[in-house]
């Protein structure tokens, strides 16, 4: 299970910082489209740190890029709600907003893992995450708090996204009997800081919390959308087409 909570921290990175690299190029000004292929190169370095401790851990030689480009959708081990697609800025705003909450008090809990390797991922991955949150939250404010069409667009964003958010901080078996370890936080601690972050965000920022509390899930026990399979598609193409190519 400790290889397997390995892989869910780092296959939300690695989804995530794929997602957000389709940005590159296409961004809504320059400042923005860098913006977002800095974050996306910060969270594929916590995604490289964690899956070589997660190849090495396991001992079966399988190396960060074997991780990331010789598994199937089912085998892979990230939230539902980095997986689902960019959509427009609102949906990337939201969605960045909604897991950067969850990853800083997450990496924030993490600084005091048994595991002394994860603790030092944590503390260099938190001060990446720090910032990330700062400039998601701004923007979550900005639009939401903007014009009656951003606000629009914001809104209909958070209320899209909302159902995925439950995942983050639901336990899966590996949350669980890491956290029993002393390995991994409790999430039912991490939930409540959460909640105050987004709570305080969407207030500031005039958009309404949506009153649906039913949640998807099935992502860190590998039931993932359609959407994971077409960029896992496009990810690992090169690789399982020339194995072993290297730049």
């Amino acid at each position: 299970m400790h290889f397997q909570y390995l892989l869910q921290l780092g296959d939300n990175a690695l989804i995530l910082s794929q997602r957000l690299g389709e940005w590159c190029g296409h961004g809504p000004v320059l400042e923005q489209d860098i913006a977002m292929t800095n974050i996306a190169l910060d969270l594929l370095g916590q995604a490289r740190m964690l899956l070589t401790h997660a190849g090495e851990l396991e001992g079966k030689g399988r190396s960060e890029d074997t991780l990331a480009y010789f598994r199937d959708a089912h085998q892979f081990h990230n939230a539902l709600l980095v997986e689902y697609p960019n959509t427009d800025w609102a949906y990337t705003i939201a969605r960045q907003f909604f897991f950067d909450a969850f990853a800083f008090y997450n990496y924030q809990a993490l600084l005091q893992s048994r595991d002394e390797r994860l603790a030092a991922i944590a503390e260099k991955s938190l001060k990446e995450t720090t910032y990330h949150l700062r400039y998601s939250s701004e923007w979550m404010v900005r639009l939401g708090d903007g014009t009656e069409t951003s606000h629009q667009k914001m809104q209909a964003a958070v209320d899209a996204l909302w159902m995925f958010t439950g995942e983050l901080t639901t336990p899966s078996e590996a949350d669980r009997l890491m956290a029993e370890a002393g390995i991994a936080p409790d999430l039912s601690k991490i939930k409540p800081l959460w909640e105050a972050k987004v709570n305080a965000i969407l207030e500031e920022a005039t958009l309404t919390k949506p009153d649906n509390n039913w949640m998807q899930s099935g992502g860190k026990e590998g039931r993932h959308t359609e959407y994971l399979g077409y960029m896992l598609a496009e990810m690992q193409h090169l690789q399982r087409t020339y194995p072993g190519n290297e730049w």
